[in-house]
């Protein structure tokens, strides 16, 4: 007598991925860390930016009132933007973390793990070159350029340049974070090119 074995039918872009228990336990931990990274680029992109958004410090300088704020300098407008675009994207895919963590659905879009992948890139090469900049316009801000005649201005507005400092500083991790989470993204996308692909799913 002979049996015939349910035929599944998988649609053009899904991959069914098989889990042992070592691979449940190494998938479970990806999608924490993934979570966490993604909680913490979100609290201190917003941190960055309202630290350096909403610093300002009134001098006054022979009877004039001179005041200092982000809008000055170009670079810490960049760094402002940037913070938000990433905190905001961090945000939607953490909510897309949690929704799959609920389901425990552990079948692999490609086309969704291509966009993941290609938007955690960008958001790395955004906030990266935002920090570049920021930085260096820091390190001007703080010793001057003789050469070019221009002043230490944190030597005026001390508490300006403290408060940017740490909002570059929060900045700096958010970048870190933002790598990091690109090799996840990376490692999540070419696994499912790898030998585990085809194979029977499963979820935890």
């Amino acid at each position: 007598m002979s049996s015939t074995a349910p035929v599944f039918g998988v649609s053009p872009g899904n991959v069914p991925v098989f889990h042992g228990s070592d691979l449940k336990v190494v998938d479970r931990r990806v999608r924490i860390t993934e979570l966490v990274l993604r909680c913490v680029i979100f609290g201190l992109g917003v941190l960055a930016a309202s630290l350096v958004g909403f610093d300002v410090q009134v001098k006054k300088i022979f009877s004039i009132e001179k005041k200092a704020q982000f809008t000055d300098m170009k670079a810490l407008v960049f760094l402002v933007i940037a913070n938000v675009i990433v905190a905001t994207y961090s945000l939607l895919q953490g909510l897309r973390c949690v929704v799959s963590m609920l389901r425990g659905n552990l079948l692999f879009n490609k086309p969704l793990a291509w966009a993941i992948f290609s938007g955690d890139q960008m958001m790395a090469y955004l906030i990266f070159a935002a920090v570049a900049a920021a930085g260096q316009s820091a390190v001007f801000a703080e010793l001057g350029q003789p050469e070019l005649q221009w002043m230490k201005i944190c030597n005026m507005y001390d508490k300006f340049c403290t408060q940017v400092g740490e909002g570059v500083a929060s900045s700096l991790i958010v970048s870190l974070s933002m790598l990091t989470l690109s090799c996840i993204s990376a490692f999540n996308l070419f696994r499912l090119y790898g030998d585990n692909k085809g194979k029977s799913n499963g979820r935890w």
